[in-house]
C-alpha cells in the first residue's frame, strides 16, 4: 500500500467507472441539537440498550467504551473515499493496478451498506426502546432495481455508475410496488419490515431468438455476490413438509389440537438488506429467506458412487428459492410454488413470533406488535400457519388463536382474474401440508355454520364464500381463505375496490362490509422523478422556489401548474424531454444499431405481457400505421407525425399467447424497421429484459404511453402513475387508476378512449362486426408479411366475433381516432408542453406516501416513530477499576475521532 493520499487520488482511475458528485444535504428531518449530550442523555443510551443507570462500574466502563468506539462512519465524500480504498484493499483484497469497474462497485456498495447498517440497527433498538407496534409486509416479490444511487441519493451524494445489476427479486407491477411501499415507510418513519424470498435466478432474462421468439434464460445476478445483503447464518428456521398429522384430546366443541410428524424439511436461512428514508435517520430491514437442506451431503450415498444421490436432498431444498413463480403447467410445478408459499410464510412467523416472544407479552397482544400485511393472495396459507402456531406449539385456545389471527392480518387484492386468485387441489394440501388442510376445513366450517345462521336459504352465497370449492377435483380458494382470515381487505384502486364488492367478493361484502377499503397505489416520487430524471427534478425544485421539500410531500407541486402557460417554462420543459429522449436514442443505437429520431413522438407501451393489457391491440395498429404510410405519395407523407413505438415487458414462461404477441410484435419491427419506403417516419423496438434500470431510461423519455387494458380488467396500475410524474401524456382506456388520474389532471389532458366496464360484458355477449381498417391488418398478416401466417391463426381468431374476450375488435376504432388525436397535439408544441407540466403538476395524489399513510391509519394503527439524528460524541472519564486479585490490564485512554457517537 502507498501513501493514503495518493491511493485516495487514484480512487477512480478509470474513465467511466463512476462519478461521485458533491450535493447539498438537506437537514434531518428530526435532527437534534450539537451539543454535547447531558448525564440524563447518557443515561437513556445505556436504557436503549437494555444497561441499568444503576448497572456495576465494571459494566458502566464496558458500555462508555463501546459508545465511544462505535461511532458513526462519517459520510462526506473524502471519508467515503478513503473507505472506498479500505474497502478495495482489505475487503476484495486488490491493489490499486487491479481495480476494475465491478470491483469498484463493490467497494462503493460495501461504504454505503456500511452506514445503512449503522442506521438501521439503531433505528430497530429505538422501535424496541420505544415499544411501538411495527407493521410485517409480506411479498412474494420486490422489484428493487440498482440500490447504490438510491442510497447514496439519501445520503447526499450523486453517482451515476452502469455496471449495477437490477436485484432479481421481482417481476411486474406487484413487486415494483412492493418496493416503493418499503421505500415510503422508511421514508416517513413507520416502524415496519419487509419480508420476502431471495431467488438465486431471478424470474428470468429475457432475450428473442432470430424469429422473434421470447427465450428465457437464468437471470445471474447473485454471480458477483450483493453488497447490500448481510447473510445471517445465526437466523436460521427450519421447515417441515410431508408426514402425518395425530389428532390430541381437546375441548369439547373445539377443534382438535394436533402433532405434525414431518418426514422432509429444508432451512431458511436470512438474508438482510437495509432500506434507508429519505431526509431522515430512519432505516428499516427487508428481511429475504434462503432455502437450504436440512442435510447437507449424503457421505453414505457418496461412498456407495451414488453421486448424484449424495445432493439429492441439497438440490430439492435449493430449488424452493431458485426461480421466482415456478412453471406451474405441471403438478410438479405447482406442489414447487405451493412449497415456495408456505416455505416464506413459515420462515416469515417464525421470525415474528421469535421476536415477539422476546417482549415477555401475551399472545392476547399479539396483534398490538405486530400488523401482517397479505401482499396478494401468495402469503395467504400464511392465516393456517400462524392457527397451527398457536393452537399447536403456543397452547392457546382456538377461539382466541382465531381472533387473534383475524386482528392481526390483513389482504390486499390485486387483481379481478380468476386465474390470479390462486386455488390448490386439496390433495396437493394433504400430501404436502396436511395439518394446515385439517385446519382450513375447520376454520371453513365454523365460518360457513356461523354464515348459514345469518343466510340460512343463500345456498349459492354459502357455496361462492366457502373456502372449499366442491367438485370431481376439489381445490382451496386462497383468497376466499384470506378474506375469512383478515380483518380488512382492500382494493388498489376505485374502479377495482368497486368490482370486488359489487361483482367479483359480492358474497363475502354482503357478510363483512365493513373489511371492505381502497386505498388506490402509488409510486415514490424519490425513484421514478428525483432519481429517474434528475433534470426535471432540478427544474421543479427550482420553479419551488428552490425547496426540495416536495420529494417528501409530493402534493406541493400542485403550484408549478400556474407556469403551465409561461412560454420560458415550456420551452425549458420540452428541453428536458429531448434530453431524456437523447439518452435512450442513445441506449438503443448503441445496444441495437437503430437509429432513432429524437423529434419524433415517443409513443412507449411498457408492462408485463397479458391479453388483457392487450399489446396485441398496439401491434394492429402498428401494422395499419405502417401500411398507411406506404400507401401515401411522398407528398402526403410530409404531414405524417413522425413516431417511434417502444415496447417492453415479459411473459410468463407457461402462456403461449402472450408470447406469441411477443413473436409477431418482434417480426412487425423487423420489418417495419428495413422497409426504405417508410424510413425516420416510424420505427419500432421491442428492448428485451425489461426491468427497473431500463424503466428509469424509458419513462421519462416518453412522449406518450399507452394504458390500454380491457375496461375492469387491470386492478390499478402504477406505471400510468410513474409516467405522468415524468410528464408523459396517457392514452388508454377508463381503467384501473386511469380514471383517478383523469379526475386529477382533467379528461383533456389525457387521450381516452374504449368501452366503459359496465359496457363490456354486453360487447362479448354482442361482439360488432370486424371495422374495415382492422380487417385490412388481418389480411396483411394472413398474407405473410410477418413470416408463416399459421402461427398466427389464433391470434387473429382470438381478435373478433365471440372468440373477442378483450374487446380488441369493438375499442379499435376509438383507439384510431385517439392515435389521429394524439398526431394533432403533438404538432402544438405549446398545448403539448403545457399538458405535460398539468400532468406532473396533479401527481400528488398518486405518491407511495399518501397510500402508506391510509394503510397505516386505516389497517395497521400504526404510528410514525422517527429516530433522533445522533448526537456528538460522548467525552470519556473511565472509573477506575476496583482492586480485585485479578485485575485485568487497563486499557489506553481513547483518542476522540471528531466522529459523532452512536449513543
Amino acid at each position: 500500500m502507498g501513501d493514503e493520499d495518493d491511493t485516495v487520488d487514484a480512487m477512480f482511475p478509470l474513465e467511466g467507472v463512476c462519478h461521485l458528485v458533491p450535493k447539498r444535504r438537506p437537514p434531518m428531518a428530526s435532527s437534534t441539537s450539537a451539543s454535547p449530550p447531558s448525564q440524563p442523555q447518557v443515561a437513556q443510551s445505556f436504557a436503549s440498550h437494555r444497561i441499568s443507570p444503576g448497572a456495576s462500574p465494571e459494566e458502566r466502563q464496558v458500555m462508555l467504551l463501546w459508545a465511544h468506539f462505535a461511532s458513526y462512519l462519517p459520510d462526506d465524500i473524502d471519508s467515503l473515499q478513503k473507505y472506498f480504498v479500505n474497502h478495495i484493499e482489505h475487503t476484495l483484497a486488490l491493489s490499486r493496478s487491479q481495480l476494475a469497474p465491478r470491483s469498484a462497485l463493490q467497494a462503493l456498495s460495501y461504504c454505503i451498506r456500511d452506514r445503512l447498517i449503522e442506521r438501521w440497527k439503531d433505528t430497530d433498538s429505538f422501535f424496541k426502546q420505544e415499544d411501538v407496534k411495527h407493521v410485517a409486509y409480506l411479498s412474494l416479490e420486490y422489484l428493487m432495481g440498482r440500490s447504490l444511487q438510491n442510497a447514496l441519493d439519501f445520503m447526499g451524494q450523486y453517482l451515476f455508475m452502469e455496471q449495477e445489476m437490477d436485484a432479481g427479486l421481482g417481476n411486474g407491477g406487484l413487486g415494483r410496488l412492493a418496493s416503493c411501499f418499503m421505500d415510503s415507510l422508511a421514508t416517513m418513519n413507520y416502524p415496519a419490515w419487509g419480508y420476502g424470498l431471495r431467488y438465486t435466478y431471478g424470474m428470468f432474462a429475457q432475450k428473442f431468438d432470430d424469429q422473434g421468439n421470447q427465450v428465457e434464460s437464468p437471470d445471474y445476478w447473485l454471480n458477483f455476490g450483493n453488497p447490500w445483503e448481510i447473510q445471517r447464518l445465526d437466523l436460521t428456521y427450519s421447515i417441515p413438509f410431508y408426514g402425518t398429522v395425530t389428532a390430541l384430546p381437546s375441548p369439547p366443541n373445539s377443534p382438535p389440537k394436533c402433532t405434525w410428524t414431518t418426514t422432509e424439511g429444508s432451512v431458511a436461512v436470512a438474508y438482510d438488506i437495509p432500506i434507508p428514508g429519505f431526509n431522515t435517520f430512519n432505516t428499516i430491514n427487508m428481511r429475504l429467506w434462503s432455502s437450504k437442506p436440512s442435510t447437507q451431503f449424503d457421505l453414505e450415498s457418496f461412498n456407495r458412487g451414488d453421486y448424484f444421490k449424495a445432493v439429492e436432498k441439497r438440490q430439492l431444498a435449493e430449488n424452493i428459492t431458485n426461480v421466482l413463480y415456478p412453471n406451474d403447467n405441471t403438478m410438479c410445478g405447482k406442489e414447487l410454488r405451493l412449497k415456495q408459499q408456505y416455505f416464506f410464510v413459515a420462515a416469515t412467523l417464525k421470525d415474528i413470533i421469535s421476536r415477539f416472544t422476546a417482549t415477555n407479552k401475551p399472545y392476547a397482544q399479539f396483534h398490538n406488535f405486530v400488523a401482517i400485511q397479505l401482499n396478494d393472495t401468495h402469503p395467504s396459507i400464511g392465516i393456517a400457519e400462524l392457527m397451527r402456531i398457536l393452537v399447536d406449539e403456543k397452547d392457546v385456545a382456538w377461539t382466541d388463536a382465531w381472533n387473534i389471527t383475524i386482528k392481526t392480518f390483513a389482504y390486499t387484492n390485486h387483481t379481478v382474474l380468476p386465474e390470479a386468485l390462486e386455488k390448490w387441489p386439496v390433495t396437493m394440501l394433504e400430501t404436502l401440508l396436511p395439518r394446515h388442510l385439517r385446519l382450513i376445513y375447520d376454520i371453513n366450517h365454523i365460518f360457513l355454520t356461523e354464515t348459514k345462521q345469518i343466510f340460512p336459504l343463500d345456498f349459492d352465497l354459502i357455496r361462492n364464500v366457502s373456502i372449499i370449492e366442491e367438485g370431481p377435483n376439489k381445490s382451496i380458494r386462497m383468497a376466499n381463505l384470506a378474506i375469512v382470515g383478515s380483518h380488512c381487505v382492500n382494493g388498489v384502486a376505485q374502479i377495482h375496490s368497486e368490482l370486488l364488492r359489487t361483482i367479483v367478493f359480492r358474497d363475502f361484502f354482503k357478510i363483512w362490509p365493513h373489511k371492505f377499503h381502497n386505498i388506490t397505489n402509488g409510486v415514490t416520487p424519490r425513484r421514478w422523478l428525483h432519481q429517474a430524471n434528475p433534470d426535471l427534478s432540478r427544474f421543479i425544485t427550482e420553479l419551488m422556489g428552490g425547496s426540495q421539500e416536495w420529494i417528501r410531500k409530493l402534493s406541493m407541486i400542485k403550484t408549478i401548474a400556474q407556469h403551465a402557460d409561461n412560454p420560458e417554462v415550456q420551452q425549458r420543459w420540452l428541453m428536458v424531454k429531448q434530453y431524456n429522449k437523447r439518452r435512450l436514442a442513445a441506449y438503443v443505437a448503441r445496444h441495437f444499431n437503430i437509429i432513432l429520431d429524437i423529434n419524433a413522438l415517443f409513443d412507449i407501451h411498457a408492462k408485463r405481457f397479458h391479453e388483457y393489457k392487450r399489446q396485441l391491440m398496439n401491434c394492429y395498429h402498428i401494422i395499419y400505421r405502417w401500411n398507411k404510410i406506404r400507401g401515401m405519395t411522398p407528398t402526403q407523407r410530409l404531414s405524417v407525425v413522425p413516431r417511434v413505438v417502444i415496447i417492453g415487458g415479459k411473459a410468463a414462461p407457461g402462456y403461449s399467447i402472450a408470447k406469441l404477441i411477443i413473436k409477431l410484435m418482434n417480426q412487425v419491427a423487423r420489418v417495419v424497421n428495413s422497409d426504405p419506403e417508410v424510413g425516420d417516419l416510424m420505427k419500432v423496438v421491442f428492448l428485451p429484459n425489461y426491468c427497473v434500470s431500463l424503466a428509469e431510461m424509458m419513462i421519462p423519455a416518453s412522449d406518450i404511453s399507452q394504458h390500454i387494458s380491457t375496461a375492469g380488467m387491470e386492478a390499478s396500475g402504477t406505471s400510468n402513475m410513474k409516467f405522468c410524474c415524468n410528464g408523459g401524456l396517457i392514452l388508454g382506456t377508463l381503467d384501473g387508476a386511469n380514471i383517478e388520474i383523469m379526475d386529477e389532471i382533467g379528461s383533456s389532458n389525457m387521450f381516452i378512449f374504449g368501452a366503459k366496464a359496465q359496457e363490456v360484458s354486453n360487447l362479448r355477449r354482442n361482439p360488432p362486426p370486424v371495422d374495415p381498417r382492422l380487417q385490412t391488418v388481418f389480411d396483411i398478416i394472413q398474407a405473410g408479411a410477418f413470416g408463416d401466417p399459421r402461427q398466427y391463426v389464433e391470434l387473429i381468431n382470438r381478435s373478433h366475433g365471440t372468440g373477442d374476450f378483450y374487446i380488441t375488435c369493438a375499442d379499435f376504432p376509438s383507439y384510431l381516432e385517439a392515435h389521429a388525436t394524439i398526431d394533432r397535439t403533438y404538432q402544438d408544441k405549446p398545448q403539448w408542453a403545457r399538458m405535460s407540466i398539468i400532468t406532473t403538476a396533479c401527481m400528488g395524489r398518486f405518491s407511495s406516501d399518501r397510500s402508506i399513510r391510509q394503510y397505516a391509519e386505516q389497517i395497521w394503527n400504526l404510528q410514525e416513530c422517527a429516530r433522533p439524528d445522533p448526537s456528538p460524541p460522548v467525552p470519556l472519564k473511565l472509573a477506575p477499576a476496583p482492586v480485585q486479585a485479578h485485575t485485568a490490564p487497563t486499557l489506553p485512554q481513547p483518542i476522540s475521532t471528531g466522529t459523532h457517537s452512536k449513543w
